[in-house]
C-alpha cells in the first residue's frame, strides 16, 4: 500500500500514527475506530441483500448488487466491462440507514471489532457453525452506525471513507444514500463520501456487514474486524494507492529508483500543480523520516477536471541501504514524501509519504530465491488471519507478538494463507524482515463451500486482484503473489489453466517486478494448469501425498509419491517452494503410547490419536492423511536441493478447521507449530533445530510425570541441532546416538519408564554442545505468573500476554496441571481473554475462569485508555498459592 504514514516503533502505536497523519499539510487521515453503535441480527432484518446465495440469510431480499458494482470500476481496465450505476434509486425503506432512527438500545463498539469472539461456542452436532468455522457464532447481518462532522473548512475537499476489510459483503449508506460496498471481506476499499456530505456533525454514516455460514473452511469473524479511517484531502491530491516506487540496477554503489505518482482532481474545473518528491531514510527506531538522500524532478501538470494524471520520474541513491531479512542483512526502509504545490500561490495542497525498501530478488530455479544476490532460504509459515482468543480483530501487538515468536523459533517468511492481510501486519514484516507470499484468496469459480466466494469471482476477480496489488506493491516484504490456493480448476484442464494464466496476466500488469503463482495441491507436472504458474508452488506434493508404510492402508483420497523432482524435470526454468509443508498435528504436552516407529504416520485411534478424547500425540510423527511430519518434509527438501523451501502448516494453531477432529467438542486446529495461546509446541523445538542450527538447545520429550507407566516401554526423542547425543535416566546411561543421513531427531524408543530426572548431552564436532533434562515434578501447589511485556501504552489497545503457569514445591512446571484458575485485574486495566491452546475447550475466551491445560494458561490485558499507572493481575486457584504481578501503563 502506499499510504504509509504510521510510527513504525515496536509498540505499533496508533495514536502516533494519527499524530504523524494530523501532521500532512493538506491531508487529514482520521481514525473511525471509536464509538460506533452496533447490533446484529441472525435472520434478515431489513430484507436486502448484496445477491441471492444458497444459504438461509441470503436466499430472499432485494439485491443492492447493481448499486455496489460500480464501487469496482476504477480496478477494471476494460471500460465496456465497467459497471453503470441503475438510474432508479436502491430500496430506500431500509430503517437502519435513516438518520431519525433510534439506535439508542444498540451496543456501543470500538473497532477493530469481532462480534463472535466472545462466544458463546456452539456444543453439538446440529448448530449453524460446526467445527470447521469455529463453534463461534460468526453467522448474521451486523449494522453499524456512526455519526460523522463536516466542519465549515472542509466544505470544498473531498473525503473518502476507506475500509481495511469487513465480514462480509460490506454495503455503506451516508444520509441513507447508498454510497457503495465490497463484497470480498479480505479486501480494503474506499468510497468517495463527498457527493453525500453536508456541513454539520449530523451525517448518518451506516455499514451493513452480512456473514453467511458455509461460508469458509476456517474461522472468518464477524463485523468490521480492521480499521476504519477518514481521509480529508483538497480536490487535487494524490490518489488512493496513488504511488508506486520500484528499484533497480542495484549494487552497493548505487540504485535507481522509479517513482509513478498519481494525482487526481476530483474539482469541476482544470488544475494546475507542482509534484514534488524527497526520499528520506527511514529511522527505524522512531519511524521518522531521517537524513534526505535524494530528490525527483519538480513536474508541472495540468488536469482536467473529474480527471487523473501520472508523473514519472527517477533517480539514482548512492550507497544504498538495502532491505533484507535478517540475521545476515537488515530491513532498512526510505520514505518518500510527496508533496503537490499550487502553482498560484506554491502552498501545500496535498503529502503523501510512501515506504518502499530497495532490494533485489531473483527466482533461480536451481538454488532457490536470492535477495540481494544472497540466498535466503524459505523458513516460512502459513498464517491465518485470527488472533486466537481475540479473534479476527486486528491488534497490531498481538500480531507483532506472533511474529517475534515465530522470529524466535527461526521463521524468516509468512504466508497469509489464503486472503490480503491486515495493511499493519506487511507494516511489521517490512520492520522486522519476514519475506512475504502475499496470497488473495482460496477459491475461483468453484466452491469449496456453498456460500463461499466463488459466488463473487466473474465479478469480482479483476477489482479484488488489482486493489490488492496495488494496496500491498510498496512493501519491500512482499517476495511474490499468489492469485489462488489449492482451486478445484486444477482438474478442469485447459479452462482452468486459461483462468490461471488471466489472473497472471492481471498481477503482471500492476506488478512486473515480482513473480506470481497459485498453490497447486493436485495439479500435475505435466499439466497446462502448471504451466501457467511463474512460480511453482506446491502443496504437500513435494515430500508426496499418503505416501510410506504408515500410509499404505488408507483407502479415501488422492496418492502421489515425492513430486520435487517430477516438477523440476518439467520447469527446469521455474524455482519451486513448498507453499504448503508438512500438515502435522498435535496437542501441546500430550503423548499417546505406542509410539509408531516410522518416520511419518497419519494419526487415528491406533496410531497417535484418541478419537473419544480428541487427543493427538505430541511425539510430532503423527500427520493429518495427506501430509507428512516435519522429519520427512526436510528430508524431501534436502534431497532436492534446488527447492527455495517451504511454508510450513502451520505457524499457529488457528480456530476452526480442527483436523483431525470435527467432533462437538473441538473448536480450532492442531496444525500449528505454536498453539492458540502461543505456547511452544514440542514440534518448534525441532524446526528450531534446523532453521536456527547455531542455537546450542536441546529438547526432551515426552515430560516425565507418568505414574501409571512404570515399567513401561516409553519412547524418548531429543530435538537439537546436535550431531549425537547421550541420554541419561537417573544418571544411567541409555545409550549414545548419531543422526544418520536426513535424520532429524534423536530416538530412544525402547526407553522403560521409572521415575526421576531424564538428562541428555548433545555433542558437534566432537565437542560438548548442549544439555537439557526433564523430571518428575511433585504434586501441583501454587502458580507462576510471567508477563511478555512489563510495560504497555494505555491507549486501550495495546496488550500484555501473561502467561500463568502450574509449579510443584520446587518452582517445576507441573506438565499435567489442570487445575482451574480464576483471575482478577484491578480497575486501570481490563482482562481482555484467556486461553490455554487446548483446542477441546469450550470455555467462552472472555472468561475470567479457564482451565490450566498441561501446566499453563493465557490472560491478555490492556490498560484503560489515557490512563496511565500500575495494572495488578491476580490469580488463584483452589489449594493453590495464588500469584499477582503488576504491568505498567504509560501514555
Amino acid at each position: 500500500m502506499a499510504l504509509q504514514l504510521a510510527s513504525s516503533r515496536f509498540l505499533g502505536s496508533l495514536l502516533l500514527v494519527l499524530s504523524l497523519l494530523g501532521q500532512c499539510q493538506g491531508r487529514e487521515r482520521i481514525s473511525l475506530n471509536k464509538g460506533w453503535r452496533f447490533a446484529r441480527f441472525t435472520t434478515n432484518p431489513d430484507n436486502v441483500v448484496y445477491d441471492i446465495r444458497p444459504d438461509s440469510l441470503g436466499s430472499t431480499g432485494r439485491v443492492l448488487k447493481p448499486w455496489v458494482l460500480p464501487t469496482a470500476n476504477e480496478f477494471i481496465t476494460d471500460p465496456a466491462r465497467q459497471h453503470q450505476r441503475p438510474s432508479d434509486p436502491p430500496p430506500s425503506n431500509i430503517s437502519f440507514v435513516r438518520e431519525t432512527f433510534d439506535d439508542s438500545a444498540w451496543e456501543i463498539v470500538n473497532l477493530p471489532h469481532d462480534w463472535a469472539i466472545k462466544g458463546p461456542f456452539y456444543e453439538g452436532d446440529d448448530v449453524p457453525v460446526t467445527g470447521g468455522m469455529g463453534r463461534l457464532p460468526v453467522q448474521g447481518v451486523g449494522w453499524y452506525r456512526q455519526k460523522l462532522a463536516v466542519k465549515p473548512e472542509d466544505k470544498d475537499k473531498s473525503i473518502y471513507l476507506e475500509v481495511d476489510g469487513a465480514m462480509s459483503y460490506p454495503i455503506v449508506w451516508l444520509n441513507g444514500h447508498l454510497v457503495g460496498g465490497w463484497p470480498y471481506p479480505y479486501n480494503s476499499f474506499y468510497l468517495d463520501l463527498t457527493p453525500y456530505l453536508r456541513s454539520g456533525d449530523d451525517n448518518q454514516l451506516a455499514i451493513r456487514v452480512d456473514n453467511p455460514t458455509d461460508s469458509s473452511r476456517w474461522y472468518p469473524g464477524g463485523g468490521i474486524y480492521r480499521n476504519v479511517w477518514l481521509t480529508k484531502v483538497e480536490k487535487v491530491h494524490v490518489a488512493n494507492y496513488g504511488t508506486y516506487i520500484r528499484s533497480k540496477d542495484i549494487s552497493a554503489q548505487a540504485a535507481t529508483v522509479d517513482l509513478v505518482v498519481q494525482v487526481e482532481n476530483s474539482a469541476n474545473a482544470g488544475q494546475q500543480v507542482d509534484v514534488v518528491t524527497d526520499v528520506y531514510e527511514l529511522e527505524s527506531e522512531t519511524g521518522q523520516a531521517g537524513k534526505k538522500v535524494a530528490e525527483f524532478q519538480r513536474t508541472t501538470i495540468k488536469l482536467l477536471k473529474g480527471s487523473k494524471l501520472s508523473v514519472n520520474g527517477s533517480i539514482s541513491i548512492q550507497n544504498p541501504r538495502l532491505w533484507g531479512p535478517p540475521p545476515t542483512q537488515q530491513p532498512d526502509q526510505y520514505v518518500a514524501v510527496t508533496r503537490l504545490y499550487g502553482v498560484t500561490n506554491n502552498s501545500i495542497t496535498d503529502s503523501y509519504e510512501t515506504r518502499f525498501g530497495i532490494r533485489s530478488v531473483v527466482y533461480d530455479p536451481n538454488k532457490g530465491l536470492l535477495v540481494n544476490e544472497e540466498h535466503i532460504r524459505i523458513q516460512g509459515v502459513n498464517l491465518h488471519h485470527d488472533l486466537g482468543s481475540l479473534g479476527a480483530a486486528f491488534n497490531v501487538r498481538a500480531t507483532e507478538r506472533q511474529l517475534e515468536i515465530l522470529r524466535d523459533v527461526g521463521a524468516n517468511a509468512i504466508r497469509t494463507s489464503h486472503n490480503p492481510p491486515a495493511p499493519e501486519l506487511l507494516d511489521l514484516t517490512d520492520r522486522m524482515g519476514f519475506l512475504v507470499f502475499d496470497e488473495q484468496n482460496d477459491c475461483w469459480e468453484l466452491q469449496k463451500n456453498p456460500s463461499d466466494f466463488h459466488l463473487i469471482f466473474d465479478d469480482w476477480h479483476e477489482p479484488d486482484l488489482r486493489a490488492f496489488i496495488r494496496r500491498d506493491r510498496n512493501h519491500p516484504s512482499v517476495y511474490a503473489w499468489s492469485f489462488g490456493n489449492e482451486v478445484g480448476e486444477q482438474s478442469t484442464g485447459d479452462a482452468g489453466a486459461a483462468i490461471a494464466r488471466m489472473l497472471r496476466d492481471i498481477v503482471s500488469e500492476e506488478d512486473p517486478t515480482r513473480l506470481s503463482t497459485a498453490s497447486m495441491n493436485s495439479a500435475a507436472p505435466n499439466s497446462s494448469f502448471a504451466q501457467a504458474m511463474d512460480i511453482i508452488s506446491l502443496n504437500y506434493q513435494g515430500e508426496g501425498i499418503r505416501d510410506g508404510p504408515a500410509y499404505s492402508g488408507l483407502t479415501d483420497g488422492s496418492r502421489k509419491p515425492p513430486q520435487y523432482e517430477a516438477f523440476h524435470t518439467s520447469f527446469p526454468n521455474k524455482m519451486i517452494e513448498s507453499s504448503e509443508s508438512a500438515a502435522a498435528v498435535s496437542l501441546r504436552g500430550t503423548y499417546l503410547f505406542p509410539v509408531t516407529h516410522d518416520i511419518s504416520a497419519p494419526v487415528n485411534d491406533t496410531s497417535g490419536g484418541n478419537s473419544t478424547t480428541s487427543e493427538v500425540s505430541a511425539y510430532e510423527l503423527y500427520t493429518a492423511d495427506f501430509g507428512s511430519s516435519p522429519d520427512k518434509a526436510f528430508g524431501a527438501q534436502d534431497q532436492h536441493a534446488f527447492v527455495a523451501g517451504e511454508f510450513v502448516w502451520s505457524g499457529f494453531d488457528y480456530l476452526g478447521e480442527p483436523t483431525p477432529y470435527y467432533s462437538a467438542t473441538t473448536r480450532s486446529s492442531y496444525y500449528g507449530i505454536i498453539d492458540l495461546a502461543g505456547f511452544w509446541k514440542d514440534r518448534a523445538h525441532l524446526y528450531q533445530s534446523r532453521w536456527r542450527p547455531e542455537v546450542r538447545m536441546a529438547h526432551i520429550l515426552p515430560h516425565w510425570n507418568w505414574p501409571e507407566r512404570v515399567g513401561l516401554v516409553t519412547p524418548v526423542h531429543v530435538f537439537s541441532a546436535a550431531e549425537e547425543a547421550e541420554l541419561f535416566l537417573n544418571n544411567r546411561t541409555l545409550g549414545r546416538r548419531t543422526k544418520g543421513e536426513y535424520e532429524y531427531r534423536f530416538r530412544w524408543d525402547n526407553v522403560t519408564y521409572a521415575p526421576g530426572e531424564l538428562r541428555v548431552v548433545t555433542y558437534k564436532d566432537g565437542k560438548e554442545w548442549a544439555s537439557a533434562s526433564r523430571r518428575t515434578t511433585g504434586a501441583a501447589v501454587g502458580l507462576r505468573l510471567s508477563a511478555d511485556r512489563s510495560a504497555i501504552e494505555a491507549d486501550g489497545k495495546d496488550l500484555s500476554f501473561v502467561t500463568l503457569e502450574v509449579v510443584d514445591e520446587e518452582g517445576y512446571v507441573v506438565p499435567v496441571a489442570d487445575n482451574v484458575v480464576s483471575f482478577d485485574v484491578s480497575e486501570l486495566g481490563e482482562l481482555v481473554a484467556t486461553d490455554n491452546g487446548d483446542p477441546r475447550d469450550l470455555t467462552s475466551f472472555g472468561s475470567s475462569e479457564r482451565k490450566a491445560f498441561n501446566g499453563l494458561a493465557l490472560a491478555v490485558v490492556r490498560g484503560r485508555e489515557s490512563v496511565s499507572g500500575p495494572i495488578t493481575l491476580s490469580a488463584h486457584g483452589d489449594g493453590l498459592k495464588g500469584a499477582r504481578i503488576v504491568v505498567e501503563t504509560y501514555y
